[in-house]
């Protein structure tokens, strides 16, 4: 494969436009918005946002934008946070440092209250609405808003290519989907030029045949006649502020603000992305794009050298491995494995997986530390267990979250016959059996068939 051609982007993350023949610098901030209250995640958002939520056995969701941002060179971001954000805000500080002689930086904006206004975020809109302010003494033209759950590995310098070269001002990215995935997204009508006619909020299946678009023939042929919004826009900042000031009570980007602007007289395009995008919407979701991750050639690639995935750098040792069969499996830094087959599965940091255990179909989270030799002695002459997974267990169709605490002899198996269901120690959703952090499972314990 060809290298790709370097960046047109430079430190002061701008673009270059020709005007007259002169170069004008196009400058550009990042938001990054840190979601709500993540119920469709539960239990993995108890005690977290979702974009803290651990992903690939080392990453956290909020990585994968951030990421793409610095692949971009756009260096220029803050997170807006609200909901059980102290995970999120500790990962950011001690992940993204920049250099003395950078203007790069990701900053935390949290919800706050103030004379003028004393509600939290109300939403999407009123998240970027109540944070520009903040961005007074920053000198841009173009906004980015992304969200801080979604798989996927966009060049940013594309779209804001596309969005100059169509005079828009407001670009949404689109992806082609089929009619049963159509209704659960925000559906766009786009004439052959690449803008947006009209803008649909997921739309009843019955309505679907009014909203195909024109799309790549490999999508026709694969069925998909729709396109959906990516929850990825880019905001020409002179519309951005109008449309605010036009609008004032409304909240949503997708539902309020996106429409009007459609309807009104505002230029808005479609960038249609042709890449591997997936929102991490639920448990399910969230387990398959895992999963998927460790097979042979996945569709998000963890191997790019041109693109990696940032995060923060442990000084962990290697894992080691004392028996076991691996098939299809990610290993993070510091596991202890003893097991007797692994496969399909996501093995997260410092994980601990003892003698004669079979893993299939799961994702380990890991721990937050490590135990000594002497405390797991002291733990287990109580007749305690320590952090990990023991002996003679069978985890299947399960999300084991950070710090869990599995005895021997222990039997965690997920199906769709399952009902969903909660306890103090897990939850059923979608037929995945979800450990909850920090939960402690005793010996012989079965969980599910």
């Amino acid at each position: 494969m060809a290298k790709k051609q370097a960046k047109v982007f430079n430190s002061s993350t701008t673009i270059g436009r020709k005007i007259a023949g002169v170069e004008k610098p196009v400058k550009m901030v990042a938001l990054i918005l840190g979601g709500g209250a993540g119920t469709r995640l539960f239990p993995l958002t108890e005690q977290r946002s979702k974009p803290a939520v651990p992903i690939a056995g080392k990453y956290r969701l909020i990585d994968i934008p951030i990421s793409n941002c610095l692949n971009s060179n756009v260096s220029r971001m803050f997170v807006l946070t609200q909901f059980n954000s102290a995970s999120l805000n500790q990962h950011i500080k001690n992940t993204y440092h920049f250099d003395a002689f950078s203007n790069g930086f990701v900053d935390v904006l949290a919800a706050e209250q103030t004379r003028t206004n004393e509600n939290w975020f109300q939403g999407t809109a009123d998240a970027v609405r109540q944070c520009m302010p903040h961005l007074v003494n920053h000198d841009f033209d173009y906004l980015l808003i992304l969200s801080g759950d979604q798989l996927y590995q966009m060049d940013f310098e594309e779209f804001v290519k596309d969005h100059i070269e169509r005079a828009a001002d407001v670009t949404i990215a689109t992806i082609p989907v089929n009619d049963r995935d159509a209704s659960a997204f925000g559906i766009m009508k786009v004439n052959k030029k690449g803008y947006i006619n009209s803008f649909i909020e997921k739309p009843e299946a019955s309505l679907l045949p009014e909203w195909q678009s024109e799309v790549p023939q490999k999508d026709k042929d694969a069925g998909k006649h729709y396109l959906a919004s990516m929850g990825i826009y880019l905001f020409n900042k002179a519309a951005m502020n109008k449309l605010f000031d036009e609008y004032p009570d409304a909240t949503d980007f997708g539902k309020e603000i996106i429409p009007k602007a459609i309807t009104t007289n505002y230029s808005v395009a479609s960038y249609q992305y042709d890449g591997y995008w997936t929102d991490i919407g639920n448990i399910r979701s969230f387990f398959e794009a895992n999963v998927e991750l460790a097979s042979h050639i996945p569709q998000f690639n963890l191997f790019d050298s041109d693109n990696p995935v940032f995060t923060r750098p442990r000084m962990l040792p290697p894992s080691k491995i004392l028996a076991a069969y691996f098939r299809r499996a990610i290993i993070a830094e510091a596991c202890i494995i003893e097991a007797d087959k692994i496969e399909n599965a996501i093995i997260g940091i410092r994980s601990r997986i003892g003698f004669r255990t079979v893993i299939d179909k799961a994702i380990i989270m890991g721990n937050e530390s490590f135990e000594t030799i002497d405390e797991i002695e002291a733990l287990k002459a109580k007749d305690g267990i320590p952090l990990g997974i023991g002996n003679n267990c069978v985890i299947e169709n399960a999300i084991i979250d950070k710090d869990c605490r599995i005895g021997n002899n222990v039997s965690i198996r997920g199906s769709i016959a399952l009902e969903n269901t909660e306890t103090d120690t897990y939850c059923v959703k979608d037929g995945i059996i979800v450990l909850k952090k920090g939960a402690t499972i005793p010996h012989g314990t079965h969980i599910g068939g």
